[in-house]
């Protein structure tokens, strides 16, 4: 009788337990930061905190609590998606199984080092927790050289999934996995499912979407998984993904139109398995740059890729010897097998050799890929001796020229397989991916991914005709995207026009416009501006009596938005009312992604054309990604046609670009003020090339190369009684690498 008793009150006893376990596990909705403060004082393990559907503005969350496995602590929107961070916000949570879901951060910017942090502080981290389902888009700090991170992971055996990460403007990693001590190495993180959406380009080291450790703790293991992402036009700079320590796998993940490469920067044993890359032959797109010890690259996919260098599409670099942790270390037992590349334009070999980067690969393989050029042309350079890496059935469609063994020439007869990738049946050569990952298998589902961005013209068509103040009144009520078109007239410009969207400004048909400004400016490009002008006049007749002028300028300060200026069948002349009236100034810490002009004249001005020269802090820091000037008429000007400028010796970056085709220019950059003595200069600018143009009483072409393999090609023009062009390496004692060829000196 006792013992039955005793079985009847262990019973009870348990299913007490069990009984509390779900009693005591409590819900708290609130609405304010005062209540939410109050809320997780209370926390405890199968808690949840839910925050009210609304704006939360200037909300610093501290998530901080003791969650189990099986009750872990939960930090939730009431509604997905309707729980908006704005202002100054971020989340630093810490503790032990934490899980936060459903908010969205916008319309601001983090006040500290990062938007979401899995720590309190240096001593409290978060471990076994996860963020999932959480949008940051376009949360970027207005001043682009303030650094912060999105995501900083640290702790261990942390998630971050299905979230939705957009349009970082600033400088710093969108997503960055810390190994800043112990307690965060061999951390066995896992990133997967995430839509990392477009990263517009920076201009500048600092850009990365992806940076796996740093190169002070390189050599410690990660364990970090990357898997099932999405990287949709991540362009910030060369390097998307930054491996940076060991043990590391990249898997499944897809690269679409993304510039730059995975790169396997430093750390050893890392696996790069299964992904796919989609360059369509978008400029500067890369795949996977291998550096450093025991690196697997097997079973991916690389198609219609157009980088070079360190850019390209597959890259084995040389390394430094006896290399200090922060340099390039040699490739070691490097196994690149089972790869598919298709229209892939360049694979470098020993990359990066100089008189420092000697170390060249060795005890390597390269076996099993299949390699198919539409062109049949050879995609490899080899920069130094490859001895070091054994080549094995490799399949390829061109013939092998540098490479004697190993490269096997065939007719290869690709198919589609039902991802739509090509693949060679009944082989064990190449890539075989059961599934490619699709962009809506990524983020959450309940974010559109549709981009943000208004295209020129893709808006309403708005007429007008001259009057009083119309171009600033047309201006201010019209949107993103619209076109202003002009009837034939005279327009006086009394305001400087402040352009803050994508507008265009176009005469209409067969009409004559003219526009004078009365102010030191007539537009000024704002943030979140892009101006295009068609078939307009611009005239300095009636501008101010005062040097200095400028026709065209970016804002002052405060542009993270890049902008791009285009100009198509348009005059501007007489910017002569006093000295130094130049036609575009672009400001410090602004970035042009295009400054396009064609078919178009410019006479009698006393200034420069196109000033992109502000960023002389020699950090690699440039205002131009492209800059293209075709069929226009140059003449009457006294200061420089074009002053193009990347100062420094940092290679983070592609640009800036020139391509300047079929100008005629006559009398330009010889006024008593052009300190630069030049028509043109470019100052460590990427690519340059200059041909079909006629330089007429002009002064010369001034080519300063830095680093980074510039190609600059001057060709096929014609210079009257105008000096021939100068190229100088400011950086390598060598002779001048840029190309001047067939050219006509009269």
């Amino acid at each position: 009788m006792k013992i039955c008793m005793k079985k009847s009150q262990l019973l009870v006893s348990s299913a007490l337990c069990l009984f509390s376990s779900f009693v005591f596990a409590a819900d708290y909705k609130v609405s304010n930061q005062a209540d939410y403060e109050q809320a997780v004082k209370k926390l405890s393990a199968g808690d949840t905190v839910i925050l009210a559907n609304g704006e939360w503005k200037n909300f610093e969350i501290v998530f901080k609590g003791q969650g189990t496995k099986d009750k872990p602590i939960t930090l939730k929107a009431q509604n997905k998606g309707q729980v908006l961070l704005t202002g100054q916000s971020n989340l630093r949570l810490a503790g032990e199984h934490l899980v936060v879901s459903g908010l969205t951060f916008k319309n601001g910017y983090t006040p500290s080092n990062s938007v979401i942090s899995f720590k309190y502080n240096d001593k409290e981290l978060a471990n076994h927790s996860r963020v999932t389902e959480v949008v940051i888009d376009e949360f970027s700090n207005p001043d682009r050289f303030e650094s912060d991170y999105w995501v900083a992971l640290y702790g261990q055996h942390n998630r971050f999934d299905h979230s939705f990460l957009r349009g970082k403007r600033n400088k710093g990693v969108t997503m960055a996995v810390r190994l800043n001590n112990e307690a965060s190495q061999q951390n066995h993180h896992l990133i997967d499912h995430n839509y990392f959406g477009p990263r517009p380009v920076f201009g500048s080291n600092g850009g990365e979407t992806l940076r796996i450790g740093t190169s002070h703790y390189s050599l410690s293991d990660s364990f970090t998984r990357v898997e099932n992402n999405y990287f949709d036009r991540c362009d910030g700079e060369v390097e998307i993904i930054s491996v940076k320590s060991g043990k590391n796998q990249i898997k499944n993940n897809v690269f679409f139109e993304s510039r730059g490469t995975l790169t396997l920067r430093h750390g050893n044993g890392n696996l790069i398995e299964n992904n796919v890359f989609f360059g369509n032959g978008v400029d500067h797109t890369g795949g996977i740059r291998v550096i450093n010890r025991d690196q697997t690259v097997r079973n991916n996919y690389l198609a219609d890729l157009t980088g070079y260098r360190f850019g390209s599409g597959f890259t084995i670099m040389n390394g430094v010897p006896n290399s200090p942790i922060n340099r390039y270390h040699q490739v070691v037992n490097a196994t690149v097998e089972n790869n598919t590349l298709v229209n892939v334009e360049n694979i470098y070999l020993g990359a990066g050799s100089d008189s420092e980067r000697t170390a060249t690969p060795k005890n390597s393989s390269f076996s099993n890929n299949l390699i198919i050029n539409q062109n049949n042309q050879s995609p490899f350079t080899l920069l130094d001796d490859i001895s070091g890496i054994t080549f094995n059935n490799n399949l390829v469609n061109f013939k092998p020229t540098q490479i004697k063994q190993g490269l096997v020439q065939q007719e290869l007869n690709l198919t589609q397989d039902a991802n739509g990738l090509s693949v060679l049946r009944n082989t064990s050569v190449g890539a075989k991916l059961e599934r490619v990952l699709a962009k809506e298998d990524t983020g959450p589902t309940w974010y559109s991914k549709a981009d943000l961005a208004k295209p020129f013209n893709s808006g309403k068509l708005i007429s007008i005709k001259p009057a009083d103040s119309v171009l600033s009144d047309t201006l201010k009520n019209a949107q993103s995207g619209d076109v202003i078109e002009l009837a034939s007239g005279e327009y006086i410009a009394r305001k400087i026009l402040a352009v803050d969207k994508t507008i265009t400004f176009k005469a209409a048909n067969n009409a004559n416009v003219v526009i004078y400004p009365q102010r030191s400016s007539l537009f000024e490009i704002q943030n979140k501006g892009s101006l295009k002008l068609d078939g307009i006049t611009l005239s300095g007749r009636y501008s101010p009596d005062s040097s200095g002028n400028m026709l065209i300028r970016t804002q002052k300060w405060g542009m993270y938005n890049n902008y791009q200026f285009v100009m198509n069948n348009s005059k501007v002349m007489n910017l002569d009312v006093n000295h130094s009236y130049h036609f575009f100034d672009a400001g410090a810490r602004s970035f042009a992604d295009l400054i396009e002009v064609t078919n178009s004249e410019f006479s009698n001005i006393t200034g420069d054309l196109f000033r992109l020269n502000q960023e002389t802090d020699d950090l690699g820091i440039y205002n131009a990604e492209y800059v293209v000037l075709k069929n226009n008429e140059f003449k009457k000007v006294q200061g420089a046609l074009l002053d193009l400028y990347r100062g420094g010796t940092d290679e983070s970056t592609f640009g800036p670009h020139l391509a300047m085709h079929n100008n005629q220019i006559s009398q330009v950059g010889s006024g008593k003020r052009n300190k630069l003595q030049a028509s043109i200069r470019l100052h460590g600018v990427q690519v340059s090339v200059v041909e079909d143009n006629q330089f007429e009483n002009s002064a010369l072409i001034k080519v300063e190369h830095t680093v980074g393999d510039p190609i600059t090609v001057i060709r096929n023009n014609e210079f009257a009684k105008t000096k021939a062009p100068k190229a100088v390496e400011l950086v390598f004692d060598q002779a001048p690498t840029a190309t001047i060829e067939d050219n006509e000196f009269k």
